[in-house]
């Protein structure tokens, strides 16, 4: 007789090799698919006059939501779009550039030619959205980059199918949102915001659109939170820092209509911004007050219509809250150093009630930052804190016991941030198990020092960057 934990290791086994085999099955069938629309495989013939307007009037409410502001000279892409739709065959090479060419003609970000993001080794599915896949993949010059092409089986490729029936002119239609996002990342340039390496597209040498990214880990809120405060503030101080470039871009004005965690990712730390097909550009004109409305699910906003029948500031006043909903809230207060907490305070009651801009809300940031960085805020710190501890200077603990605090930078003990010794000691005096902390040479990005608290130690061990402080026998926390 079989023992039943046999039984439950082969139909677990059985279970992990149909998921395994599910999974990769539908990304090839998405790498498939997507190459075989990119060569024009799936192109049909031509379609019935009917469904030829449908088409077209499709194209043109993309035009007026996607591009309103980014066209070329001539015909744009969209009008190249219009004229592919109405043939049975996509227009001759060698015709008229599209507007992703010649709007990105004389930029850097054409490093990368299409040849190159076509020989790609160790590409793994990274995500699938309604318009866009997205793979990671080694380039053979060995650089990681993040390559976005057009979702075949995404829900617009779908509804789009279902509606006109035919492959070819829906690719085009669907690619639009990946074409418009390579004209904005070439025009929007920021050290917030994904830098593109390179891009693709129908015209260059065939194949279809298709841009390679700078390559960063999702924005995973939940991990975000069990991180130490001092990386927490510093996605929301690169979030406010791209706001303010975003609030006076060289494109104008932009709003991040679908501003959501997803559509940024953290490049060594550092939040950055990754989709912006759903950005627009210019606040949006008004004829009275009640066009300048923000509605939120809690709460509206309004401004006034100016003069020039613009709701000015309306976009930044969208973004700031918006910000305030999905990051300040969660990110910024929590376990935050008790002595700046006035000037969270200070930020959260401006950015959700906008109170304030945008440029109030960065030199509220940059206030914050200075204080934290320069440990002006410990200025209270009674000094003999100190005198509580007996320092071994050029040595390091080895050994003894670690014990485990939140949120720490290493999650089998207890390493903080601290500004120097006189922080350390109080944060050892607020733990029961701390008897001694042992500063070294690891830094935080802000320049802070990365102290390391534990229990006991059974040696100390020679290290020239490095200094142990171990508390006297009969210390009593300080009076503060």
């Amino acid at each position: 007789m079989v023992a039943p934990s046999v039984l439950l290791c082969v139909a677990a086994l059985f279970a992990l090799s149909f998921i395994s085999l599910s999974f990769f099955a539908r990304e090839w069938d998405v790498r498939v698919n997507a190459r075989a629309l990119a060569t024009g495989l799936l192109h049909s013939d031509a379609f019935p006059a009917s469904t030829r307007q449908l088409l077209l009037q499709e194209l043109q409410e993309r035009r007026a939501k996607l591009l309103p502001d980014l066209t070329c000279s001539g015909e744009d892409r969209f009008a190249e779009l219009r004229r592919r739709a109405l043939v049975s065959r996509p227009a001759a090479a060698g015709g008229r550039r599209n507007c992703v060419d010649s709007a990105t003609e004389n930029t850097h970000s054409r490093q990368l030619e299409c040849s190159e993001l076509r020989r790609v080794h160790e590409a793994v599915l990274l995500g699938l959205g309604y318009t866009k896949a997205v793979f990671g993949a080694v380039l053979r010059n060995g650089l990681s980059v993040a390559l976005k092409s057009v979702n075949a089986q995404g829900a617009d490729m779908s509804a789009c199918l279902r509606d006109l029936g035919d492959a070819s002119a829906c690719y085009e239609l669907v690619s639009c949102k990946l074409s418009r996002e390579i004209v904005l990342l070439q025009s929007l340039q920021h050290p917030n915001i994904i830098q593109l390496y390179g891009y693709c597209h129908p015209g260059k040498r065939g194949g279809g659109v298709m841009s390679a990214l700078e390559q960063g880990s999702p924005l995973q809120m939940i991990q975000l939170l069990q991180t130490p405060w001092e990386e927490r503030f510093r996605v929301c101080l690169g979030l406010v820092r791209l706001l303010d470039y975003l609030s006076t871009s060289p494109l104008g004005s932009v709003v991040l209509l679908d501003f959501q965690p997803r559509q940024f990712v953290l490049v060594s730390g550092e939040l950055k911004l990754t989709d912006l097909d759903d950005a627009s550009i210019g606040d949006p004109v008004c004829s009275t007050d009640a066009d300048c409305v923000l509605h939120f699910p809690l709460r509206n906003f309004s401004i006034a219509c100016s003069s020039e029948g613009i709701c000015k500031g309306l976009n930044e006043k969208r973004n700031l809250y918006n910000s305030y909903r999905y990051f300040f809230t969660y990110l910024l207060p929590h376990r935050a150093p008790p002595a700046l907490q006035y000037l969270i305070e200070r930020i959260m009651n401006s950015t959700g009630e906008l109170k304030g801009g945008i440029n109030d809300t960065l030199e509220d940031f940059e206030e914050l930052l200075h204080l934290y960085k320069s440990g002006l805020y410990l200025e209270n710190l009674p000094s003999s804190i100190i005198k509580d501890y007996t320092v071994a200077k050029r040595t390091r603990a080895a050994g003894g016991k670690a014990y485990r605090c939140w949120p720490s930078y290493d999650h089998s003990g207890c390493v903080l941030s601290v500004h120097g010794a006189h922080e350390a000691a109080l944060l050892c005096h607020s733990h029961r198990e701390c008897a001694c902390f042992t500063l070294g040479s690891r830094r935080t990005w802000t320049g802070r020092i990365l102290a390391s608290f534990t229990s006991s130690f059974d040696d100390l061990v020679p290290d020239v960057n490095s200094e142990v402080y171990v508390k006297k026998a009969g210390a009593s926390d300080p009076a503060l």
